[in-house]
């Protein structure tokens, strides 16, 4: 199954990192925090990316243009005929990866309304390039093909200032982008989506918690599979720090691979 990641934001609370690199290119333990969300998927058996591009996206294109070089030992033959010898296997060879320009200014939905044609399946999978999670993806596949409405997010319920979830049951019944009360369920930012997302997104303008959000709830087109369990996004420096000591320390709850 396809996964779409978003990883063309500005980053702007992370300044210290995003100067001079995109978000999802901020280092945890010495690879990308996009590395990390990439394994997550790939140990559940998704390993054809779609990593939606704006700021600075050259710096993405660069990191998996050279992967193999940078991730292995090499051995040179100079020469009229020059040769290079790789001489290790990495876990990510079956990976494929799309690398889409996006645009700088392009919003969350619009980067999302973009994918869709690199898309040819009626389901597949959605996040940001910014949050780490130990959830049970494939459990929240087979809850979305059970319910067959368009949107399936994963809830979480930390003391968050994210897109309050107002439910009923599992029916999301309403989508706050800024919430009012701590102990709210949140977007966790794990989705699985049907093609007919499509249909909720306007233009390049369109964010997708917004509007979107706001009326698939309306229209009962949006559930939520609740995690329980680890999550965090990577929104600040001291969140980077948190995550780098989790990783560092053996302690990583998303490092199920």
């Amino acid at each position: 199954m396809k996964v779409v990641i978003l990883c063309g934001g500005l980053g702007t609370r992370l300044r210290e990192e995003t100067e001079y690199r995109p978000k999802p290119m901020v280092p945890v333990g010495g690879r990308p925090i996009l590395w990390h969300i990439m394994k997550f998927y790939a140990h559940h058996g998704h390993k054809e990316f779609i990593l939606c591009l704006g700021y600075k996206g050259e710096v993405i294109k660069d990191y998996f243009r050279n992967y193999h070089w940078n991730t292995s030992d090499v051995t040179l033959k100079l020469g009229r005929n020059p040769q290079i010898t790789y001489h290790n296997t990495h876990d990510e060879e079956d990976w494929t990866v799309t690398l889409l320009d996006t645009g700088q200014d392009t919003q969350t939905g619009g980067r999302l309304r973009r994918a869709l044609a690199h898309i040819p399946d009626d389901t597949f999978l959605f996040t940001y390039g910014d949050g780490l999670t130990n959830s049970d993806l494939n459990a929240s596949i087979r809850f979305h093909q059970q319910h067959g409405k368009v949107a399936t997010i994963t809830a979480i319920n930390p003391a968050s200032r994210y897109g309050e979830l107002a439910m009923s049951g599992e029916t999301v019944t309403g989508f706050h982008e800024k919430p009012e009360r701590e102990k709210a369920h949140v977007n966790g930012g794990f989705f699985v989506l049907n093609r007919r997302i499509g249909d909720y997104l306007t233009d390049d303008a369109c964010i997708l918690e917004r509007e979107p959000m706001q009326n698939l709830a309306a229209q009962g087109e949006l559930k939520a599979f609740c995690h329980p369990g680890f999550w965090q996004c990577m929104d600040t420096y001291r969140e980077q720090q948190m995550l780098e000591k989790l990783y560092l320390g053996g302690h990583a709850p998303w490092k199920v691979w």
